[in-house]
């Protein structure tokens, strides 16, 4: 207090009008603190609703669905796989089987389509149950055996950049 009765001397104020202006100072720093508790609080709930926002329920059960449709194929894959190859007595690259923890967009083999089954043309980057199906129904069409790639252009879902895909991994023997 004798801070206070000092500074109201050297302004020139008296003593109401230093309490006067004390209680005002106190009030601005209390809306401060106020102010910015609330901001804080503002930020901390429209991150909340952010990060709600980014995962939907709709979004995690996509996301759950692809992560077990991923992990089921391959390992449904490689059975076939390894079923067909000891059938046809295939090379041994075509019979490489990679882990079931691979999605399956990394699959780098390469099968032939005359003789691959739905599932393994499934593990071909962008080819879904769909159009596999819509494939062997093509193939069978064509009495078995598919002579040129541009042929698959008739099949609905396959276009040129498609097409490209499905030359990297498939042969027509």
């Amino acid at each position: 207090m004798k801070f206070l009765q000092n500074l109201a001397v050297r302004l020139g104020i008296t003593r109401a009008e230093m309490t006067a202006v004390s209680v005002l100072l106190l009030f601005l720093l209390i809306g401060g603190i106020v102010r910015y508790g609330r901001s804080v609080q503002n930020a901390d709930d429209l991150i909340r609703k952010a990060e709600q926002a980014r995962y939907s329920e709709a979004e995690v059960d996509s996301l759950l669905r692809l992560s077990a449709d991923v992990d089921f194929t391959a390992v449904a894959g490689a059975e076939e796989l390894r079923a067909d190859s000891s059938q046809t007595g295939e090379a041994p690259q075509a019979t490489r089987v990679r882990s079931t923890r691979t999605p399956k967009k990394l699959f780098a083999g390469v099968i032939a389509f005359n003789r691959a089954s739905a599932s393994q043309l499934q593990q071909i980057p962008g080819v879904g149950p769909a159009i596999a199906k819509r494939l062997i129904v093509f193939r069978m069409e064509k009495g078995g055996k598919v002579r040129q790639f541009d042929d698959f252009l008739e099949v609905k879902g396959i276009g040129k950049k498609k097409l490209e895909v499905l030359k990297k991994h498939l042969t027509l023997e």
